[in-house]
């Protein structure tokens, strides 16, 4: 408990000064395909980054989900998780401008809203924040503007709030409720918000499951009115139910990541946007063959990782590619990363071990490259 007081009490004032939060709404229905886990990573110029939950029990409140980084330039990863707030209920993370990075703490145990922390040093010191209200449970949770400074949050109860400048201000932008009556959803009959994102333009646009076979679900805000934006899937795909399951803009470019049917049939799509979803361009499906989607990890330009509940992995880079099987993970793999050699890292965890696994472009294998011991302090959080 002591060390969720210490951040949380620095945070107070942040609360009384946002002169903004959230009121209780109601929460959405499930998604028509199952999430990714909170595991993920994030490619920025001074650094890349990672999600992943080491030690022990969820009931017993002994996990924590821990960032680590591995600065620019360099080929080592560490320990960068924010001080002070405890992550039982999991982390998400954008990045910011100049390479800053902002994450979120999902609420555990007796707190009901997210604290936030910011770093613009790779996390050697974090600037706390606050968002009083619960971020949902999905990697894609949150999201930043670069140009404007403006924040997107998905929040737990289905609703979406926005910042002004530098993430002050919050107030709500948009809730599922009031979607679902908008003509944007005509084609979509929403289901549930899973993922925000802003469009190269600066638009905010959210991912969505839908209810309707055969659409995907992408909305985008644009002049004060939203508009269904999601690529048109070929006739093949009509009778097929559609998730977006991750939303992330960079270099100028919206990549998403769809779930198409359900079952053994399931597949994954990529799909990517230069003008925040007039056109997009999509990749070939991917068979899943009864495996779950575990994680999806944007890449640099535009490329994507993901793995699988079977210990399969595989990465497409562009439109004009196809899904590349990566070697079989090495066991407890929680989420991939993009290495300095153009391959990638594969951040595997055991209690309070981080091991990382390294494979170049066309290998068959996976190397041993380094393990990292993590200070848990198991009791702390109850």
């Amino acid at each position: 408990m002591n060390r969720r007081i210490r951040l949380v009490t620095a945070m107070a004032a942040t609360v009384l000064t946002a002169g903004c939060g959230s009121t209780a709404r109601t929460a959405a229905p499930a998604t028509t395909a199952r999430p990714p886990s909170l595991a993920t990573s994030l490619a920025t110029a001074t650094g890349t980054w990672a999600v992943a939950v080491m030690g022990g029990s969820a009931a017993s409140h002994n996990n924590f989900w821990q960032l680590f980084v591995r600065p620019a330039g360099t080929t080592t990863w560490q320990l960068a998780t924010p001080p002070g707030v405890a992550s039982n209920g999991g982390l998400v993370l954008t990045g910011l401008s100049a390479g800053s990075v902002l994450a979120g703490f999902r609420p555990s145990q007796d707190l009901s809203y997210s604290p936030l922390a910011s770093t613009r040093d790779n996390g050697t010191s974090w600037s706390p924040g606050l968002l009083d209200a619960a971020l949902a449970d999905v990697p894609g949770a949150l999201a930043a503007d670069p140009a404007s400074g403006r924040r997107l949050a998905l929040l737990a109860n289905g609703t979406t709030d926005i910042s002004g400048p530098s993430g002050t201000a919050w107030t709500p932008l948009v809730s599922r409720r009031a979607l679902a009556a908008t003509p944007a959803d005509t084609r979509c009959h929403l289901v549930s918000l899973t993922a925000a994102t802003f469009g190269p333009s600066g638009q905010a646009m959210l991912g969505a499951g839908c209810g309707r076979p055969g659409t995907a679900g992408i909305f985008s805000h644009t002049g004060g009115t939203w508009q269904l934006t999601g690529p048109t899937l070929p006739a093949a795909h009509d009778h097929q139910a559609i998730s977006v399951l991750r939303l992330t803009t960079s270099a100028g470019t919206t990549t998403a990541l769809l779930a198409e049917g359900t079952g053994p049939a399931a597949h994954l799509i990529a799909a990517w946007s230069t003008d925040s979803g007039a056109d997009w361009k999509l990749s070939p499906a991917l068979a899943l063959k009864g495996a779950t989607l575990t994680s999806a990890s944007p890449g640099p330009d535009s490329s994507l990782a993901i793995t699988l509940s079977s210990r399969r992995a595989a990465v497409i880079t562009t439109a004009a590619g196809s899904w590349q099987p990566l070697p079989g993970l090495p066991t407890g793999t929680a989420t991939l990363a993009p290495s300095p050699s153009g391959g990638w890292d594969a951040l595997a965890a055991h209690g309070t071990q981080l091991t990382i696994w390294q494979t170049a472009p066309g290998a068959q294998t996976w190397a041993r490259r380094q393990s990292i011991k993590v200070p848990v302090q198991f009791g702390s959080s109850g």
